[in-house]
């Protein structure tokens, strides 16, 4: 790698604070830059559908931050999901996953679509998904949900309601139902057919997510919820048991616990939970934020590149038809930047030219209401890179809502 390694604290929601670091900190191993290493490598995934259009948007807005930060990109683009098994007759080859075992971070679009549905599931798209993320040993998925000033009334809440949420949902990434064992289909006593999955944590794996979401709720405002369903499920109860434990190391952060079904009807600052419910809780949140379209994420782990991607779908029914929002996938640019190469200035400049563009009223459709402009992924990638210049003076909106609201959790990376 063009960068070197180097030991960090994953306390990345620290904005000048005076709390002190905890008796055990989560320690993450990740590409972080230095005052000579400025160039990067990245793997890009396009992925299906939407995924090509997006990334390639992404891309171009990516450069141009890095670039007037004095960072250069030497970027690497790799078949993945439906593509892939095109190509190569799998999900994941085996070159795809070793390209991005060995870059400093993963720009992912979406994977998926309704021409591979009926494959077996080892040759589904979202298979290699799966095995992406293990491959990685990314297990930790942060995914912000805040609603824009300038889209607060595309939210499906009452503005009352919905005007400055923040979410963040911390979910476990490489546990749980999804790849717990035994799985697979069968017959029961009776001869009937069935199918089954195991949901399943060791320790280990619930300590270490609970401590990274102790840490994000210790920088937000000391709130956190974790989310599970206790009163029926063991792996849950168990769950619950090891936050409890972990909650000790963190005498200044608030701890609840909430049942999932119940949680999806509650609006909290910061949520943990496990694989599934992490999944389906943060699509939810989503339609708070008026789109799918809007949310990124970032997957990390304790060594090596961390994954980042929207949270969106790979929309074949839009696919190539200049329709699809960029801006999840631009912000998970942003993440990249901030999270996986410490370029917290180069994020900075994406996440302030996003807001600036939605206050110059550009909306893809998904977010178009009257008297806005509606552009298509291209256009408003366009409208977004005219932003990113230092030459493109801020809107005062979007100025005090960097400073005040800060819409992106703003940290610094602490060497050890």
């Amino acid at each position: 790698m063009a960068a070197s390694m180097q030991l960090i604290n994953l306390n990345p929601f620290r904005l000048h604070s005076t709390t002190s670091i905890p008796k055990h900190p989560f320690t993450i191993r990740c590409s972080a830059t230095s005052s000579t290493a400025k160039t990067y490598n990245i793997t890009l995934l396009p992925g299906d559908g939407i995924g090509p259009e997006v990334i390639s948007v992404a891309k171009n807005v990516l450069n141009l931050a890095a670039s007037l930060e004095g960072i250069e990109f030497k970027f690497k683009e790799m078949p993945m999901g439906g593509a892939a098994l095109d190509l190569t007759g799998v999900p994941l080859p085996d070159e795809t996953l070793e390209t991005a075992k060995q870059s400093d971070a993963v720009l992912l679009g979406a994977i998926g679509g309704y021409k591979w549905d009926k494959n077996e599931k080892h040759l589904k798209p979202e298979t290699g998904l799966l095995q992406l993320r293990a491959g990685l040993k990314v297990f930790a998925n942060l995914r912000p949900a805040s609603v824009l000033p300038q889209l607060v009334d595309a939210s499906t809440l009452k503005k009352e309601v919905a005007e400055g949420v923040d979410l963040m949902v911390v979910r476990e990434l490489t546990g749980g139902i999804y790849f717990g064992k035994p799985r697979g289909f069968g017959t029961n006593e009776n001869g009937e057919e069935i199918g089954y999955n195991t949901e399943v944590y060791a320790a280990y794996e619930i300590d270490r997510i609970a401590r990274i979401a102790f840490e994000t709720a210790r920088k937000r405002n000391g709130k956190l919820c974790s989310v599970d369903k206790a009163n029926v499920l063991e792996a849950s109860m168990f769950w619950r048991k090891r936050v409890i434990a972990i909650a000790e190391e963190y005498p200044d952060v608030e701890l609840t616990h909430m049942y999932v079904d119940n949680a999806a009807m509650q609006l909290f600052d910061t949520i943990v939970t496990n694989n599934i419910f992490g999944d389906i809780l943060s699509d939810e949140a989503s339609m708070i934020t008026g789109s799918i379209g809007m949310l990124p994420s970032a997957s990390l782990g304790e060594s090596g590149p961390g994954l980042f991607e929207p949270i969106h779908g790979s929309a074949p029914d839009i696919a190539g038809q200049d329709k699809a929002n960029p801006l999840a996938t631009i912000l998970s640019a942003a993440m990249l930047l901030k999270y996986g190469l410490g370029e917290v200035k180069a994020a900075e400049r994406i996440e302030l030219a996003v807001l600036n563009t939605l206050d110059r009223g550009f909306r893809t459709g998904d977010i178009y209401s009257d008297g806005n402009k509606l552009v298509g992924c291209k256009e408003m990638g366009e409208e977004v890179l005219k932003s990113v210049d230092t030459k493109t003076p801020a809107s005062r909106l979007a100025r005090e809502y960097m400073n005040e609201h800060l819409q992106f959790i703003k940290y610094r990376l602490l060497a050890l």
